[in-house]
C-alpha cells in the first residue's frame, strides 16, 4: 500500500497537473471546436513550460547542491523552483493561453499562478504548504467550474477528482512529505484562487 501511495505522489506530482487540465479541458469537458493545430501547440507549450523546463532547471541545481530531491522536501530548496515556475506560468498565461482564445484555460492557469505565488509567500515564513494539494485542488476546482459554467453533469469526474484529493494527501502523509497542517494550507491555497475566478468566467 505504502509502494502504491509513493506512485501516486509521483503520478499526479504538480508538474504534470498543468497537461492534465489541458487534455481535460480539450479532450472532455469542451464541446467547443477546436483545430487540430491550436490543441497540438497549446499542449506543447504547456508541456515545455511547466514540465520540460522545470525538470531541467531541477537537475540544475542538484548539480549545484541546491536541491536534493525531486520532491523539494527541504523547505529552504522551495523559493527558485517556485519563482521559477511564477515566471513560466506567466510567460504561459501571457503569451500562449491568453483570455480571448481559451478563457477557461486562461482562468484556470492565472488561479495557478496566484496559487504559486501564495506558496512561495508561505516559504518565507517558513510554511511549507503542499504544492500537491494546491495542484489536486486546482483541477478539481475548475472540473466543478467547467461543470457548472457548461450546465454539464461531470458528476463522475467530480467524484474521482474529490477522491484523488483525498489519495494524494494520504499518499503525502504516508511519505512524511507533510503534516496535516501544511496539506490543509495548499488545499486552500489551490482552491480559493480558482473560487475567487470562477466569478470572472462563469
Amino acid at each position: 500500500m505504502k509502494r502504491l501511495l509513493s506512485i501516486i505522489s509521483y503520478v499526479f506530482h504538480p508538474m504534470f497537473i498543468s497537461v492534465y487540465a489541458v487534455l481535460l479541458y480539450f479532450f472532455f469537458l469542451t464541446e467547443r471546436y477546436h483545430p487540430y493545430q491550436e490543441v497540438f501547440l497549446v499542449t506543447i507549450q504547456v508541456i515545455i513550460l511547466t514540465i520540460l523546463i522545470p525538470i531541467s532547471i531541477f537537475y540544475f541545481l542538484m548539480t549545484l547542491g541546491r536541491a536534493n530531491s525531486f520532491m523539494l522536501s527541504e523547505i529552504s530548496q522551495r523559493k527558485i523552483p517556485l519563482a521559477v515556475n511564477i515566471l513560466l506560468l506567466y510567460i504561459l498565461i501571457r503569451e500562449s493561453i491568453r483570455i480571448e482564445l481559451i478563457p477557461e484555460l486562461y482562468y484556470f492557469f492565472f488561479g495557478a499562478l496566484v496559487s504559486t505565488v501564495l506558496a512561495l509567500l508561505f516559504v518565507f515564513i517558513n510554511l511549507k504548504a503542499s504544492i500537491h494539494m494546491i495542484a489536486i485542488s486546482s483541477i478539481t476546482v475548475f472540473a466543478i467550474g467547467f461543470s457548472l459554467h457548461t450546465q454539464t453533469n461531470h458528476i463522475y469526474l467530480v467524484a474521482f477528482l474529490l477522491l484523488l484529493n483525498g489519495i494524494v494527501a494520504t499518499s503525502r502523509l504516508s511519505m512524511k512529505a507533510h503534516d496535516t497542517k501544511e496539506l490543509i494550507v495548499g488545499f486552500l491555497s489551490g482552491v480559493i484562487p480558482q473560487i475567487g475566478l470562477l466569478y470572472f468566467w462563469l
